[in-house]
């Protein structure tokens, strides 16, 4: 067997890399430096309305209307202390105790009433479940106004208007149609298999929910959790509609106390409580902001 050495070709000491390779590396570099431009751009766009609200709280109320400058030379902090001091003799305090307390109970009933329905849905046979689930998420067509005047009716009919109880039963008595699909999507993707080894061992539906159910449904509870704390700190029409003692009022009712069509408005004041009124909605989301991808996703168990 004959070997035949091939020679290799002399490379020049003045070799550079070929021209194609140079534009290729070029081109992605401009590429990666427009988006990150245009990226930047628009967290300018959509970040200056929030910086613009925080610095306006340090600055007089005669400089916040007609002017959309971010600094101001007179930085104080005389509007946090006027909102701290509340309004009409109410404390700040007490609108953030009545702001907390609903969405606190929101939470609480969101959590009660979807993980129950959503179990039934998934978990327990019945006649008409397709039906009846069908039409559940069909209610997330209707819009909230459509409603509005037959459920006013029916609670001043009932004497409970000026009272929470109309913004709160339909937490704990009429589950959100939204909550409960979110929790419906994540339950069908735990394996029944847990279910069949519990009722061996003799376990019911009401041990079978509480022992196995929830602890797999930490992550829908979660941003279940999350998205009706937000949504209830946030409500203003709910509010709006029911409350007729300020002493009740919440805090998106308690800013609108700020501004008097008669005389002059405290325009600095009110901005210092929406900072305010922003820190326990920020500090939530922050604190349990990894659990929201996690359930909205819908993954459970594989297996």
């Amino acid at each position: 067997m004959t070997i035949t050495a091939v020679k290799a070709a002399p490379v020049s000491g003045n070799a550079t890399l070929p021209e194609p390779r140079n534009r290729t590396i070029m081109g992605r570099s401009l590429k990666t430096l427009a988006f990150h431009g245009v990226s930047l751009i628009l967290i300018a766009v959509v970040l200056y309305p929030a910086v613009w609200m925080i610095a306006s709280s340090f600055k007089p109320s005669s400089e916040i209307v007609g002017n959309a400058a971010i600094w101001s030379e007179n930085f104080s902090f005389d509007n946090f202390i006027k909102a701290m001091d509340g309004i009409g003799g109410i404390s700040t305090l007490q609108f953030f105790g009545n702001s907390l307390f609903l969405a606190v109970a929101s939470v609480i009933g969101v959590v009660f009433s979807s993980t129950l329905t959503a179990y039934a849905f998934t978990r327990i046979n019945f006649p008409g479940r397709k039906f009846f689930f069908t039409m559940m998420v069909m209610t997330l067509l209707l819009p909230f106004h459509v409603i509005i005047i037959p459920q006013y009716i029916v609670f001043q009919q009932v004497g409970l208007v000026d009272t929470y109880v109309p913004l709160l039963l339909g937490k704990f008595l009429g589950a959100e149609a939204f909550f409960v699909f979110l929790m419906v999507q994540f339950m069908r993707n735990l394996p029944k298999e847990l279910d069949e080894a519990a009722r061996i061992d003799g376990a019911g539906h009401i041990r079978i929910f509480c022992s196995i159910m929830l602890p797999l449904m930490k992550p829908s509870i979660i941003t279940a959790s999350i998205f009706a704390f937000i949504w209830s700190w946030n409500d203003f029409l709910g509010p709006l509609l029911y409350l007729n003692t300020p002493d009740k009022y919440p805090l998106p009712l308690a800013l609108r106390l700020f501004v008097d069509q008669t005389q002059s408005s405290d325009y600095g004041a009110m901005i210092a409580m929406s900072v305010l009124a922003l820190l326990p909605v920020l500090l939530f989301f922050l604190i349990f902001q990894r659990h929201i991808v996690e359930g909205v996703s819908t993954q459970g168990l594989k297996g």
